[in-house]
């Protein structure tokens, strides 16, 4: 970690927009720390993330995949058309329910409005707008999209493009596109054509190029161990595309990642994880910048992403931040630490919930509606999971980085101004 005093972070609490987040990932790089992104599959998940990042007084990261979205609308709804062809729409009616959630509940407390809103996919969404006073600021990112996903992508980005129109920002911070599968040129080609309609709503770009290991969202790779890095050269093709369009994007580069926590035969990692090779891509997209005499921000001149955090030594993942690494996701170990929540509790209160009458070897009629009430044992799994997004803020030097707002300072109430949109939206 820098030594060197940190200057405040100067953000706006709750959702940044695409040019918030590039700034945050600037003073992270500057300082030499990096956020922890967590995927969410629930409200609760989303909550006990916001909890641990404002006791934390630290920025964070929310994302959702496309099953995790699926989950959060409800397997209930359909994710395929009538015909069977993959419309994905209950993982865009998901991850757009996840994001107003994160909007609302990360900058009110007490605040009840009911909101209502045609997001383009001809569905109604009403927000009851009650939460947590959480005063820090979120980025709101989506996690992988293959290309076989992309329509999951359509979703998300035409729900963006409808709240910015009554809001003036997007309704997400940024996206992912993982075209890895894919020959780099389609991969490249692909991300240029919808990050040029991303940066006209300020949104930030997530991109992967080479392979992580492993598997997410049905993406999955067992091939050669060699395709788990990604070359220099394939890091600066990316960020020359990219960069001409807008400086609000990001690579996620393979250096021996895997998704998940694996075991090899030996008992050890499949792959060595190679953190060191990041530097070289920072090289070598700075020396091609002076080649055509384009400035070059700092040592580090394009944000990279960790992937596959979940069971990385510290020593790996700090080599990582130092090579300019400002996000690294984590989805293994929080999925672990809130079932660990619950196994606990049943652990210790597994007799009382039997039956809702007496205990698992006795009569005594007493009720046990306090022990198996699902409000209780899902806090029990929030409180772990909240202490295991603490523990990845510690080990990436996030904690204390953001110093909490007055809230509403400068400004005025967003409520009264929320219901007058909502007033003219009828009258329309």
């Amino acid at each position: 970690m820098s030594e060197a005093k940190v200057e405040p972070l100067d953000l706006p609490t709750g959702v940044l927009t695409g040019d918030e987040t590039r700034k945050l990932f600037l003073h992270a790089q500057k300082y030499g720390y990096a956020i922890p992104a967590f995927n969410c599959t629930s409200s609760s998940t989303i909550n006990c993330v916001l909890e641990a990042a404002r006791d934390s007084k630290s920025p964070i990261i929310i994302q959702v995949s496309t099953s995790g979205a699926w989950f959060y609308a409800g397997k209930g709804v359909r994710n395929d058309g009538k015909d069977k062809k993959k419309t994905l729409e209950g993982s865009v009616l998901g991850a757009v329910a996840a994001a107003m959630h994160v909007r609302t509940v990360s900058k009110f407390y007490g605040v009840c409005i009911l909101i209502g809103k045609d997001y383009g996919f001809r569905i109604h969404f009403f927000v009851l707008i009650c939460g947590i006073h959480v005063q820090v600021p979120v980025v709101m990112h989506s996690d992988h999209c293959a290309k076989k996903l992309l329509p999951w992508f359509d979703g998300m980005l035409d729900a963006d493009e409808e709240y910015f129109k009554v809001y003036g920002v997007p309704l997400f911070s940024s996206h992912m596109l993982d075209l890895s599968e894919e020959k780099d040129e389609e991969n490249i080609e692909t991300c240029v054509k919808y990050f040029k309609r991303m940066a006209k709503i300020n949104l930030f770009l997530e991109m992967e190029i080479g392979k992580t290991g492993g598997e997410e969202d049905g993406v999955k790779h067992e091939g050669a161990i060699s395709e788990l890095f990604t070359h220099p050269d394939q890091v600066w093709k990316v960020h020359e595309a990219l960069d001409a369009i807008s400086p609000n994007f990001s690579v996620a580069a393979a250096f021996g990642n895997f998704h998940g926590v694996y075991k090899a035969p030996d008992g050890g990692n499949k792959v060595k994880l190679t953190p060191e090779i990041l530097g070289k891509h920072q090289e070598k997209i700075a020396a091609e910048l002076k080649k055509i005499s384009k400035p070059v921000r700092s040592s580090k001149p394009t944000f990279l992403v960790m992937h596959g955090g979940s069971g990385s030594e510290k020593s790996e993942i700090m080599e990582a931040v130092k090579n300019g690494v400002c996000k690294m996701n984590v989805d293994t170990d929080t999925q672990w630490a809130y079932w660990c929540g619950v196994h606990k509790y049943y652990h210790k209160n597994g007799h009382r919930m039997y039956k809702q009458l007496g205990g698992k070897d006795n009569n005594d009629g007493l009720p046990n509606k306090k022990k198996y009430d699902p409000r209780v044992w899902i806090r029990e799994a929030e409180k772990s999971m909240s202490a295991r997004v603490t523990e990845a803020l510690n080990v990436l030097g996030a904690i204390g980085k953001y110093t909490p707002k007055e809230a509403f300072a400068n400004e005025k109430p967003l409520a009264p101004l929320v219901r007058a949109i909502v007033k003219d939206e009828e009258h329309k």
